[in-house]
């Protein structure tokens, strides 16, 4: 599966944005880099995304930090835990 905007909501605001992301996709596809470059819009370096994935079909929780995330340029992420 591939990111999708209507998973991806805000929770919070402030200096970092905490969002909250809800996939079929396992946590490690999900902090491969570009795999939120439709959000660069949404997106900026250090927000916090709490994502919730699958392995196997049994749903996972961790958190995502963007390291990177400027205009149109790839975003990359890096697991917070």
């Amino acid at each position: 599966m591939a990111y999708s905007a209507s998973s991806l909501l805000k929770v919070a605001g402030g200096a970092k944005g905490i969002f909250f992301y809800d996939s079929t996709d396992a946590v490690s596809t999900i902090v491969g880099s570009g795999y939120f470059n439709n959000a660069t819009a949404e997106l900026k370096q250090y927000d916090i995304i709490i994502a919730v994935g699958a392995t196997g079909g049994t749903q996972t929780v961790d958190l995502v930090v963007v390291t990177s995330a400027t205009g149109a340029a790839t975003v990359t992420t890096t697991n917070g835990t």
